[in-house]
């Protein structure tokens, strides 16, 4: 008996490390439970939901990425992104309905739902559910495009998911590993609207009934956690299209209580973006794919590209079709009916005076700190938090009011070295960043002012940038509508000694800040400001806090 406990025990053991190694495609969903994160402070700023824009009911970008979509040829490996929105575009503009109705009912389920990794190579089949869903609800009453066999067909065949199973656990971990939010969104999304088409097309069977069968509790109960606790997967590569895809979903298709709580995320998510980006210009710390450090890109972030969806419907709109692509997701954000609150759409046209602003992601992540003023942003790179979190930073980049669409065309600063596991670039307070690097200075720029200490760079719309950068350190302070020659001799009155330029800054006239850019990756690099200590433990920081009306320099 004790030698068959002993091989148990053994065999469990073999497993159970087995299922670790395996388990690499996995590793950020073990850093963290995404089912019971505790919710962030709620923070002095609130999220907005109000809407009074009149929006248009076409847009010209939404007609081109119709169009686009509809001219692609069905590519036979192309069943788990391309080939859904084939169909879709074509169903959108009545194009070939007829040969759409036929591959449609040809086609089979070609894997499972759930993330996709060794041991589940067939995984993912929920980003196709993401599509065939709005497929049947978009068409699924209108005969002359979608036809009554072709209905039942994607609703008994395709849609695979349905009834109560709500599954918290990504597939094959043995009930170990948390399955993430944008999974969990398209596959128990997809579920729950299957089931609620059912039932609002006659079916009394009790497995198709939402509440009954606590499909809508536990989705509820998801969706309040990711407005209180934010994004687990933050700006993620390339998992926030698909994040947004199932939340959009729910907002248009689902019951008024799930409605309004998936539009609460995506005001919540919208808001983030709109503090954290300038003329859609977007570069935030992210999670959670590695492989994605090289993306340098701008302007094509897979948010932005809906943010241009979402804002072609203005009365004024027509944003440049510039998706790198992301037309994946594109056509999703341009079919849906959600649009963004009006106070989001006024920060993306008007920074106005200007802001300060910290968003915490809660323990184990790193925050997002902004700097605003009228006519530019500071954005923090954040900090890695070990390695099994798959948290990206980033460099710490100043956005103008330029045709900037790269990294390397911006005023950015990172460090020590290359290395971005090593970074804390969470460097930023009003008008100021630093970081344990030197400064980059893009190409085509010369000082317009300097000294012993300081660089002054003059940039649009009447933005000036002083440089003081250094091998150990790098620092940016932003200003606008000065003289650059005065700024720099009041800098180095300011600051006569470079040394205790590595510890602290004094701006002219203004606060004293104090940093350590070498302090632990846990921490805010900013010790205190006017020597009042900063709360520097950002795994506690509130959800959302700042002030809206920053202290410009002057």
């Amino acid at each position: 008996m004790k030698i068959k406990t002993f091989f148990k025990i053994g065999i469990s053991s073999i497993v159970i490390i087995f299922m670790i190694v395996a388990a690499i495609g996995l590793t950020s969903l073990i850093a963290q439970s995404v089912s019971h994160r505790p919710a962030l402070l709620k923070g002095n700023i609130e999220v907005p939901h109000e809407r009074n824009i009149q929006w248009n009911k076409h847009s010209m970008f939404a007609d081109t990425i119709y169009q686009d979509w509809a001219n692609k040829s069905l590519d036979p490996n192309g069943g788990k992104v391309n080939n859904p929105r084939i169909w879709l575009a074509k169903l959108l503009l009545k194009k070939d309905v007829d040969e759409v109705n036929k591959i449609i009912l040809k086609t089979i389920p070609w894997g499972v739902s759930g993330s996709s990794w060794a041991m589940n190579k067939n995984g993912d089949y929920d980003f196709t559910l993401a599509v065939l869903t709005p497929i049947l609800y978009l068409f699924g009453d209108k005969p002359d495009i979608l036809y009554p066999e072709t209905a039942k067909h994607l609703l008994d065949v395709l849609l695979i998911e349905e009834g109560s199973k709500f599954r918290y656990k990504a597939p094959k971990t043995m009930d170990i590993v948390d399955e993430t939010e944008n999974h969990l969104l398209m596959t128990e999304g997809s579920r729950y609207l299957k089931n609620r088409w059912e039932q609002l097309h006659g079916n009394k069977d009790s497995m198709y009934d939402n509440v009954a069968n606590g499909m809508e509790e536990k989705l509820s109960a998801l969706l309040i956690q990711m407005t209180g606790a934010g994004m687990y997967e933050f700006n993620s590569l390339p998992y926030c299209g698909y994040t947004i895809t199932g939340l959009l979903n729910l907002e248009a298709f689902a019951s008024e209580k799930i409605r309004t709580e998936a539009r609460d995320v995506l005001d919540y998510m919208n808001w983030t973006y709109a503090l954290g980006s300038y003329q859609l210009k977007h570069f935030a710390p992210m999670r959670r794919r590695y492989d994605k450090v090289g993306f340098q890109e701008l302007t094509t972030d897979y948010h932005s590209v809906f943010m241009k969806a979402w804002l072609g419907y203005l009365p004024e709109g027509n944003p440049d079709h510039n998706i790198h692509g992301a037309d994946a997701h594109a056509i999703m954000g341009s079919c849906m009916p959600y649009r963004p609150a009006d106070k989001v759409v006024a920060l993306l046209k008007n920074k106005g005076e200007g802001y300060f602003m910290k968003i915490g992601h809660g323990e184990k992540t790193c925050p997002e700190i902004y700097s605003a003023g009228k006519n530019y942003l500071i954005s923090s790179g954040g900090s890695n938090q070990g390695t099994v979190t798959e948290i990206v930073a980033r460099p710490t980049i100043l956005f103008l009011n330029d045709n900037a669409i790269n990294v390397s065309q911006t005023f950015h600063v990172a460090g020590p070295g290359t290395d971005f596991m090593k970074w804390n670039n969470t460097g930023v307070y009003r008008n100021f960043a630093c970081a344990a690097g030197p400064v980059f200075i893009p190409e085509g720029y010369q000082p317009v002012a300097e000294n012993d200490g300081w660089k002054i760079y003059q940039c649009p719309a009447h933005v000036f940038v002083a440089v003081h950068s250094v091998d150990e350190i790098g620092i940016m302070v932003v200003a606008e509508n000065i003289n650059p020659k005065q700024f720099a001799k009041k800098l180095l009155e300011a600051n006569p000694d470079q040394k205790k330029l590595e510890k602290q800054f004094q701006f002219p006239g203004g606060s004293k800040i104090n940093y350590d850019v070498n302090v632990s990756k846990d921490k805010w690099v900013i010790e205190s400001v006017d020597d009042k200590p900063a709360d520097r433990n950002f795994w506690k920081w509130a959800l959302i806090e700042g002030d809206m009306k920053a202290t410009s320099i002057k």
